[in-house]
């Protein structure tokens, strides 16, 4: 445990000064990122779909996941 004025010192320091590390002191374990949550959801996909996807992702070097998450984002943000 440090002060709230020892931590405000650590923020107050430059980004790369190592000294300024806060991670020690900081409680991650419920850390969130707004408007980030996960929901976990289950699709059936045709297994010729799934040969597809699976050549697309590695020819470009991603998982299934995130090829199917790069690919929904895509269409989504189109005008």
């Amino acid at each position: 445990m440090i002060t709230a004025e020892e931590f405000d010192r650590l923020a107050d320091l430059p980004a790369d000064d190592p000294a300024g590390d806060m991670t020690p002191y900081l409680d991650l374990s419920k850390a969130r990122r707004p408007g980030r949550e996960v929901q976990r959801v289950n699709v059936d996909f045709p297994i010729d779909l799934l040969r597809a996807i699976d050549r697309e992702a590695r020819r470009i070097g991603v998982t299934r996941q995130a090829f199917i998450k790069l690919r929904l984002s895509d269409t989504l943000t189109q005008p």
